[in-house]
């Protein structure tokens, strides 16, 4: 029961994060679900320990899962944006 719970509470935090971002596009739910894991293994103990609660779930894990989220959502846009090529980056012909 307490995977099925921290797998819920990482898809609302992926959530979170991509409404946070306010990315348009509306939810994508399979990368909600990653960058909640992710996000909330690393921002949630991450923010946990700093406030001492250890591993009890507590607002301050929570916060820390969704600002966690946000972090892992902003690098992948940042990784998978950043080979694409821009209009003005276009090689123009030489004349």
């Amino acid at each position: 029961m307490l995977i099925l719970g921290m797998i819920l509470l990482g898809m609302i935090a992926g959530a979170g994060a991509q409404l946070v971002m306010q990315r348009g596009t509306g939810i994508n739910w399979p990368l909600a679900l990653v960058t909640g894991l992710i996000g909330s293994f690393v921002g949630g103990l991450f923010v946990s320990f700093l406030a001492g609660d250890g591993l009890e779930l507590r607002p301050s894990g929570i916060l820390g899962s969704i600002f966690g989220a946000v972090l892992v959502t902003l690098l992948w846009d940042w990784f998978r944006n950043r080979g694409a090529m821009k209009p003005e980056d276009t090689p123009r012909p030489h004349i």
